[in-house]
């Protein structure tokens, strides 16, 4: 039984931009103070006095940055916490830290413009403008030249994709947190997280911090998911996985690229010395060994079968494709995104995309609870990305099935790359990693819940550039609807294709919610806004 906290602060402020102060106090000094478990008024206790944030965030990596910059953006307080001191890691540049960012993610980037700077990045590589690059599906490379735009979408003029290091899309990022008033701490490990009524108080060793909401941002071993008591299932491992930047030898024995093999897989990529494989022994290697040279060569030997010689490893890991997810994303007043929310293999490059599209999903609901939208706002946040998570595991478990060695394994690959192969499997598979083919189901609109289209207008004026504010955007392509007012965006002009619409309405995260029908306009708008 908890007693209740001390508030001297109005719930409205009057200045959103200044967090307002509050005191709080442990249920156990609440009781000792008070001498009861009734409302405690007038105990004040100055070394635990703390400011009372909007949203505190554990975790700076790029989803708890991009998280932050969206409830930034909307006028939110937000303090994020980081148990690594503030300076680059080896493993968030190139090459190890090296990652694929899908169309819906550019986007995403593009309509807070913040692309031109991630673009401008050393790490950054870039593909031509509408091009399809698909990547792999099971180590299997498939060319996207020649896919038809997915459907309900519209060529678009932005690159069709981006390499990038994690340490770029951070940097971005945390400078546009910065600017919008976001606190960062570095070298901060939070160890517990305590729920209240109205507030969680989250710990780090003898300091306390405060929030309305709290998200755990924290990866795969998420101190948040732990302490809130969040239910995480799945299924195990079906191998380790290795990666590491190292020397070989004698590496003209390895072929470069994706390889599978008759026992396992391993990839090469010569230039920077980047090794990875992929040892089916159902995940038995214990991550508290120590990884040895000599190790690492015997793996890729096995995997390989060569007699290739590890000279030198610089930097080494490991992984598995142990798939879990959390069953909500919500408990009480936490919430978790990204890695802290499900974790799986990391097969296609869906790791990085989908903890991007947690965070622009949750953002903007969470700025405007903050505003006094009601909480039932916050529940769509599960409601539309768990099951975005569970596909990215049960993709990731596919691919570790196509892969896994055995006396069939040839002839399921054979018959795999056969089917993607062709354009209509290559064009399922790029739909599926675009992200542009995902729908939450928000109304009955064939358009209603899926990412908006790239549209372009006659002044060569694009969808980007009217969503860089945040805010909610109506497009009216005839000009007849009635301007909603307050914080709606209202725009009237007629684009180039409308893809036979006449008019939509776009939430902060480029979801469409509702399309032409007059008549449901205000009630979509009483539903989100």
């Amino acid at each position: 039984m908890f007693c209740t906290s001390v508030t001297l602060c109005p719930p409205a402020r009057p200045d959103k931009s200044v967090p307002c102060p509050v005191v709080l106090l442990s249920p156990l000094r609440q009781r000792r103070a008070s001498g009861t478990c009734g409302p405690v008024v007038t105990v004040v206790a100055p070394r635990e006095e703390t400011t009372m944030y909007d949203v505190v965030i554990v975790g700076a990596g790029p989803v708890g940055l991009r998280l932050a910059g969206e409830v930034g953006l909307a006028g939110g307080s937000v303090l994020v916490l980081e148990k690594e001191p503030e300076g680059q890691s080896p493993w968030r540049s190139r090459p190890l830290g090296m990652r694929g960012l899908s169309a819906a993610s550019i986007q995403a980037f593009a309509r807070r413009g913040l692309l031109d700077a991630l673009t401008g990045a050393p790490d950054t590589e870039e593909a031509p403008a509408g091009s399809r690059r698909v990547g792999h599906f099971a180590g299997i490379m498939l060319d996207g030249s020649g896919l038809d735009t997915p459907p309900y979408q519209l060529p678009s003029g932005l690159p069709g994709m981006l390499m990038t290091s994690l340490a770029s899309v951070g940097s971005v990022l945390t400078e546009r947190a910065v600017k919008l008033g976001v606190e960062l701490r570095y070298d901060v490990a939070v160890d517990g997280v305590t729920q209240y009524d109205d507030h969680v108080v989250v710990r780090a060793g003898a300091d306390e911090f405060a929030g309305r909401w709290v998200v755990g941002c924290d990866g795969g071993r998420s101190v948040v998911r732990g302490q809130a008591g969040f239910e995480f299932v799945g299924t195990a491992p079906q191998f380790t996985g290795y990666v590491m930047q190292a020397t070989l030898a004698d590496g003209e024995k390895l072929r470069p690229g994706f390889n599978l093999t008759p026992a396992g897989m391993y990839l090469v990529m010569h230039a920077d010395g980047h090794v990875a494989m992929m040892d089916f022994d159902g995940g038995a290697f214990d991550r508290t060994q120590e990884l040895t040279r000599e190790h690492l060569q015997s793996v890729l030997r096995r995997v390989s079968e060569t007699d290739v010689t590890v000279a030198e490893v610089r930097l080494a890991s490991t992984f598995t494709d142990r798939a879990m997810q959390t069953t909500t994303y919500r408990n009480g007043r936490v919430l978790l995104a990204g890695d802290a929310a499900h974790i799986h293999a990391p097969l296609g490059g869906q790791g990085l995309n989908t903890g991007l599209g947690d965070a622009m999903n949750l953002g903007w609901k969470l700025a405007a609870v903050a505003r006094g939208a009601s909480e039932e706002l916050v529940d769509t946040y599960t409601t539309e990305r768990h099951p975005i998570g569970e596909w990215v595991l049960d993709w990731t478990r596919a691919q570790a099935l196509v892969m896994k060695p055995g006396p069939n394994a040839a002839a399921t690959q054979r018959l795999v790359r056969d089917l993607l192969l062709t354009k209509d499997g290559t064009s399922y598979v790029y739909s599926k990693l675009s992200g542009l083919a995902f729908q939450y189901e928000v109304g009955d609109h064939p358009f209603a819940g899926r990412n908006a289209p790239d549209f372009e207008f006659g002044d060569g004026t694009r969808l980007a550039d009217l969503t860089q504010d945040g805010e909610p955007l109506l497009l009216d392509f005839t000009g007849d609807l009635t301007p909603p007012g307050g914080r709606i965006r209202y725009v009237a002009a007629h684009p180039l294709d409308d893809l036979g619409l006449k008019a939509v309405l776009i939430r902060p995260d480029g979801v469409i919610v509702w399309a032409d029908d007059p008549s449901t306009l205000d009630a979509a708008i009483g539903r989100w806004f």
